[in-house]
């Protein structure tokens, strides 16, 4: 005889159904799902982030060498360059995730990832093939941004919408720790080819390697997540058409700029402390490239391990006194942590103040993820969660390493970054403080 329907504390009441073996493969399902999502975000940031990691060397291949950062600042304005996508990314994968569903638009930026990343490890050096090295470089970078524009808003979506009631702080954390371990396997694979090749071969060949082992893995990656189901909340939104009341300009205006400026703080943090930090502690502190490689891994290994935890404690205590907290401790950290690796020149004093950082970036990335969907409606939240953070971290946090960079030759002093930090997370304090409202206990419209 079929049993009566069982509910969970985390259930959604319309989706319960009988306890058939369909209803007990669903938590098989579901886990099949986040690692799908997660598995894929990883590899996309894995492919973003060797990018900055290995921007000394590219600078070399792609770039003539004429004055001593010429080479290094085009490579890196190419970085920036590629966030100018983002937004269009958010646009139209965004769109995509909220007219159609969010499996295919999962599934298109992730394509477009791997594809993108194959191109950068297979394109000719500037040696070779001129100036259309450098420009085949940008076309790549820039498929790269609006994949990745795309894909932050959907996958949160998706995480938010297939979390268990209480949970979502804690299901969507998982998002940044896939780009806190995307981006620390990076560091990984650059400081480990650091100490196996030489120099000569790094830059001859060895730089590529992390590219086109991305791609591949992307492709598997890709495979996982067409197995993926929609989220049952979306189906609902979309079989009832519910949207907020109002016009769609009054629905998004003021969430919308509240994560525009929630997300400075967190862009330019992740940027300046752990894309550009390599690049400081061996331009300015002499750390060799494999040092500064496994300083940056061990801050993002904290963040992977810290994260899921805050977005946990998250769903108890709100999102607000985290975030708050993260911003107070890196405008008392920055400036004494960039003066102490300066001035010591030790891979101890490196490893301990981006210990410090990883602490301080993952009390922002447990309750982030969450906070930048929950503000929107469902049939709203892929595409305009997208576009807001993507607006941001195009204006802010892509051309980080580029300003960082700047500001040192321009202010002659290698401790200039630190100014742009701090008025970053002045900034989004105050949005915070003044404009942001509690989300974790209110249910997902």
């Amino acid at each position: 005889m079929t049993q009566a329907p069982q509910s969970a504390p985390g259930d959604d009441p319309s989706t319960l159904v009988p306890m058939t073996r369909a209803s007990s493969a669903l938590p098989r399902r579901r886990g099949r799902a986040l690692v799908a999502v997660m598995l894929c975000n990883v590899l996309e940031w894995f492919d973003f982030a060797i990018y900055g990691l290995l921007a000394i060397h590219i600078s070399r291949a792609f770039f003539p060498q004429h004055g001593a950062n010429a080479a290094l600042l085009a490579t890196l304005a190419v970085f920036g360059v590629s966030f100018v996508m983002r937004p269009l990314g958010g646009l139209v994968l965004g769109g995509l995730g909220d007219r159609r569903g969010r499996k295919p638009a999962l599934l298109l930026a992730a394509s477009l990832m791997a594809m993108a990343t194959l191109a950068i490890g297979l394109i000719p050096a500037y040696d070779r093939i001129g100036v259309l090295a450098p420009i085949l470089l940008l076309v790549a970078r820039m498929f790269q941004g609006f994949s990745a524009g795309g894909e932050w808003g959907v996958a949160s979506a998706f995480l938010l919408e297939s979390a268990p009631r209480g949970r979502r702080g804690f299901a969507t954390s998982f998002l940044s720790a896939t780009v806190a371990l995307g981006s620390g396997l990076a560091s990984a694979a650059a400081a480990l080819l650091g100490s196996l090749l030489s120099v000569e071969e790094m830059a001859a060949w060895g730089w590529r390697v992390p590219f086109l082992l991305g791609a591949v893995l992307g492709l598997l990656a890709l495979w996982l997540r067409a197995g993926i189901d929609e989220t049952p909340v979306y189906r609902q939104a979309r079989t009832r058409r519910t949207r907020g009341s109002g016009p769609l300009l009054d629905r998004v205006r003021r969430p919308g700029l509240t994560v525009f400026g929630f997300t400075i703080h967190w862009t330019v943090c992740f940027y300046v402390l752990v894309i550009y930090f390599p690049i400081f502690t061996q331009k300015q502190a002499g750390l060799s490239p494999a040092e500064a490689g496994w300083s940056t891994a061990l801050c993002t290994a904290i963040i992977v391990l810290l994260v899921p935890l805050v977005g946990r404690l998250s769903d108890r205590y709100g999102r607000r006194p985290f975030l708050i907290a993260s911003c107070l401790a890196v405008l008392v950290l920055v400036l004494p942590g960039f003066w102490s690796v300066l001035h010591t020149q030790s891979l101890a004093m490196a490893l301990l103040v981006q210990a410090l950082f990883g602490v301080a970036i993952a009390l922002y990335s447990g309750p982030g993820p969450a906070v930048t969907v929950e503000l929107f409606d469902t049939l709203d939240r892929s595409r305009w969660s997208s576009i807001s953070y993507a607006l941001a971290t195009a204006t802010f946090g892509g051309f980080a390493p580029f300003i960082a960079v700047w500001l040192t030759s321009a202010l002659d002093s290698p401790l200039a970054p630190v100014a742009y930090v701090v008025l970053a997370s002045l900034t989004s304090l105050l949005v915070i403080w003044r404009l942001m409202p509690e989300t974790a206990h209110e249910p997902v419209a």
